[in-house]
């Protein structure tokens, strides 16, 4: 038996201040907050995600944000650039509103493609690319238009301790296609039309720390339970050792870490951010799973209030503290 992910299912990152980071994903970004909810493991935490208007699979990005929190250092074991992908001929609106925003940004050339590339207010690195798959978000927010807006990831750069190791394991376990390589970076395809671009850096950089500003896993796409199932057994069948199944509410999710020190997680695209909420209302209540319901209460009273805000209307000083 041999597999294919689809590509990225979801990647999770670790934040600061939560307004700071609804401020930037949702107000300047324009990605719509989908899910509010809790960190399973740590309910006193938050889990906030972003995403295109219908939370797909392949656009969706999660945080932890735990406010007083260490800063992390972006290296090996790590995902080290998440890149957004925008419609062809987006790019000059972004560099106007990443200008408007005071966010410095640099331009970066790789396997032919433009980006910009620029970090949030809590360090994690991003890039924007033109590209002509994925499907329009049509998620508008203030000036950001379905012409212009974020489809989804454009994928991830990884740093690994070990990238002859991982490199074999993209290509032969997670059945990427290796198509490019490029200086120390090969690059690997996916069968998606999003979220399906892994950029792997073939010389160690030293090993990164984690906390603020680090990417703390990436996550594959499981067709369905069923699949994934296959895929636990597949993985396992490589030497891998993965968690059981995990019950995350909106998919189910296993876990590894790879030879490299990148913990791969693989997750099942349904049943999806719209099924304890309304589509139309999704992310403007904290939602909890059940087993935190009795406790509401105490957990409403320990997690900082959050709103999303139009900050083309507003001071633009409410976000990234960083580059103030």
């Amino acid at each position: 038996m041999s597999k294919k992910t689809m590509g990225i299912h979801h990647i999770t990152a670790i934040v600061g201040h939560p307004q700071e980071n609804a401020d930037f994903y949702a107000g300047v970004l324009g990605l719509r907050l989908v899910k509010k909810t809790v960190n399973f493991d740590d309910p006193g935490t938050y889990h906030l995600y972003f995403g295109n208007e219908g939370g797909k699979p392949g656009t969706i990005i999660t945080f932890f944000p735990w406010v007083g929190a260490s800063q992390g250092k972006i290296g090996d074991g790590q995902v080290s650039i998440t890149s957004y992908v925008v419609p062809k001929g987006a790019l000059e609106f972004w560099e106007e509103r990443l200008e408007k925003f005071n966010i410095p940004f640099i331009k970066m050339v790789r396997f032919g493609e433009l980006s910009l590339e620029f970090d949030d207010p809590h360090g994690l690195r991003l890039a924007l690319v033109e590209r002509e798959e994925g499907e329009v978000n049509t998620w508008s927010v203030e000036n950001i238009t379905p012409e212009v807006a974020i489809k989804g990831f454009g994928g991830a750069t990884l740093l690994s301790a070990q990238p002859k190791k991982t490199a074999e394991l993209l290509e032969t376990v997670m059945g990427l296609e290796r198509i490019a390589e490029e200086s120390d970076m090969v690059r690997f395809r996916s069968t998606a039309d999003i979220g399906n671009i892994i950029d792997l850096k073939l010389t160690p950089v030293g090993r990164g720390q984690m906390g603020v500003g680090t990417v703390h896993h990436i996550a594959w796409r499981a067709i369905d339970d069923r699949d994934q199932l296959e895929w636990q057994d597949y993985v396992e069948g490589h030497g891998f050792r993965v968690t059981e199944v995990r019950d995350r509410n909106y998919f189910n999710a296993i876990y590894f870490r790879e030879h490299g020190k990148i913990l791969f997680e693989i997750a099942t695209d349904p049943p999806g951010f719209a099924h304890d909420e309304s589509y139309e209302t999704m992310g403007q209540q904290l939602m909890l799973p059940e087993q935190y319901e009795p406790y509401r209460d105490k957990i409403e009273r320990s997690v900082i209030p959050i709103e999303i805000r139009n900050l083309d209307k507003e001071s633009s000083s409410l976000v990234l503290a960083n580059n103030k």
